[in-house]
């Protein structure tokens, strides 16, 4: 249990036996009346997102949410199948619980995967990965950074909107929240 005092961006609360995870909050005082905790929470299997306000000082239930370093592997039919980085188990985990990490994973690529009594919520990548581009048309002579942009389809299938001046076979790093190009990779 935890107070709404104590709350935090990213904590797993239990609310009605579903896992909410708090996106955002914010602590009002109004002139008149009690304090109180206006949130925004997001449903960690579904995805739904609600707007929800506590009385300050409320107790509410917090999830306890494991977070561990895998591998991931290979995939296997449908499922996307995980190597715990401490014991070696591994672990198959629905293409559904893996949804657009989908498109920046490769094979032996690290990952953290979350949690609760045994049951996989989330697959969480870092901010960008390094990707290499397999295929995009060929640039013009004299395309420069700033004159627009054309598709190119990376090593993972995913396509996505580079500058002109980029060629097949380049690295590029790539935002795995957005999807967008942020640059070559050095």
């Amino acid at each position: 249990m935890a107070s709404t005092n104590d709350l935090k961006n990213g904590m797993v609360l239990n609310i009605d036996g579903q896992l909410w995870s708090v996106v955002e909050f914010q602590h009002v005082k109004p002139g008149k009346g009690p304090a109180f905790v206006r949130t925004k929470l997001k449903n960690v299997l579904s995805g739904k997102s609600i707007d929800k306000t506590f009385n300050a000082g409320v107790k509410v239930e917090t999830a306890t949410v494991d977070r561990r370093d895998m591998q991931y592997l290979y995939k296997d039919g449908t499922d996307f199948v995980f190597m715990d980085s401490s014991t070696y188990e591994q672990l198959p985990i629905a293409a559904e619980t893996v949804g657009d990490a989908a498109n920046f994973l490769l094979e032996n690529q690290e990952a953290i995967v979350a949690m609760h009594d045994g049951q996989v919520l989330s697959v969480e990548l870092p901010a960008s990965v390094v990707l290499e581009i397999t295929y995009t048309e060929p640039g013009l002579q004299g395309d420069r950074s700033s004159a627009g942009t054309k598709p190119a389809t990376l090593e993972t299938g995913y396509e996505i909107q580079v500058p002109l001046f980029l060629d097949n076979n380049t690295k590029v790093k790539v935002d795995t929240r957005t999807g967008e190009y942020l640059g070559r990779a050095s």
